[in-house]
């Protein structure tokens, strides 16, 4: 089969491999379609869990091409998504009922083949069939999840007064579901363009443009609008140096959700003392396990819409060209057709 792997960081090639055979409790899965999102960017920097050769791609769907022989409920053709997070099961924090803390954690396409080929094998455990999704939105079944988790870890009471620092494409599913879950008024920050717009059709009662270059004037008119600041600010830009002006937004006793993917070395000062004289609660959401139902059920009933989030579609060959998607403002979100 065909594939895209990595030998190291930034290097990359497409090429021929074997095509895997699926053993017990296994599926062998055709790839119709994989998303690209930053934390591709970040593996191909050599960050975030990466490990050597890697097929990336951890947003898949498919068709089912073959199972293990004790594999049942699969036919062949039926139309599927994957859940890329393994968990051992065994581990201290298997064992204490937190298995996104896995020690063993293995995510397709992160730390194990993923789906920037034309076949991927996976435990047919984590094999999710869907009904009416386009490839397009099916894609995004992994990013809902993982904004899913997002909102489990916020809990969010109703009646707040939320912002939201981003409107990346899982911003923007985030966003949805802030509104749909609690959210009284959703604010959206985010450089002007398209996603910001699409950010105020999706759910925010409000946007406000930051300048990339001058943050710091967007930061103090959220301020003097909002004198109290917010119940819940997520900082969802991986943008180390929002995090203190984002801090400085949060109402007393409110939460600040450290929601972006960061470069490994990048740090921030937070004031100590601010977070304990006015009891501000800092969280941080990594990722996703056993939330792919949740997610189904809110792209398949259409509560969550993700149909216009796609604007650029490119072959395995193209990979390059969708990765450099991801820092183009005029693109919400890239798909690999392998």
């Amino acid at each position: 089969m065909r594939a895209l792997v990595y030998d190291a960081p930034k290097e990359f090639s497409v090429r021929e491999v074997p095509t895997p055979e699926p053993g017990p409790g296994q599926a062998l899965v055709r790839v119709r379609a994989c998303g690209i999102c930053g934390t591709d960017l970040h593996l191909h920097e050599g960050e975030f869990l990466a490990a050597y050769p890697l097929i990336p791609g951890h947003e898949i769907a498919g068709e089912v091409a073959a199972v293990g022989p004790d594999v049942t409920g699969l036919p062949a053709g039926t139309r599927v998504v994957v859940d890329n997070t393994e968990l051992c099961g065994h581990c201290f924090y298997c064992r204490r009922d937190l298995p996104l803390y896995c020690e063993n954690f293995v995510s397709h396409g992160c730390n194990t083949a993923g789906g920037l080929a034309e076949y991927v094998l996976v435990p047919a455990a984590k094999v999710f069939p869907i009904r009416g999704l386009s490839w397009d939105e099916a894609i995004m079944v992994e990013p809902t999840a993982c904004a899913v988790h997002g909102m489990d870890r916020i809990a969010l009471t109703p009646g707040c007064d939320v912002l939201l620092l981003g409107a990346g494409p899982t911003g923007l599913v985030l966003a949805q579901l802030l509104k749909r879950n609690g959210a009284a008024r959703l604010v959206v920050a985010a450089p002007a363009g398209a996603k910001l717009e699409l950010a105020g059709e999706l759910a925010a009662d409000e946007t406000v443009a930051i300048d990339r270059a001058d943050p710091a004037a967007a930061f103090a008119a959220l301020g003097h609008a909002n004198p109290y600041g917010f119940d819940v600010v997520v900082e969802a830009t991986g943008a180390a140096p929002l995090l203190a002006p984002a801090l400085s937004l949060v109402r007393t006793g409110g939460q600040l959700i450290v929601y972006g993917v960061y470069p490994e070395s990048a740090t921030a000062a937070l004031s100590p003392y601010e977070i304990f004289r006015r009891e501000i609660t800092v969280k941080g959401s990594f990722a996703q396990t056993h939330c792919f139902d949740r997610a189904l059920a809110y792209l398949e009933s259409g509560a969550v819409r993700v149909d216009r989030l796609i604007t650029q579609r490119c072959a395995l060959d193209d990979f390059a060209t969708a990765l450099a998607g991801l820092s183009d403002r005029a693109t919400i979100k890239s798909v690999v057709l392998p």
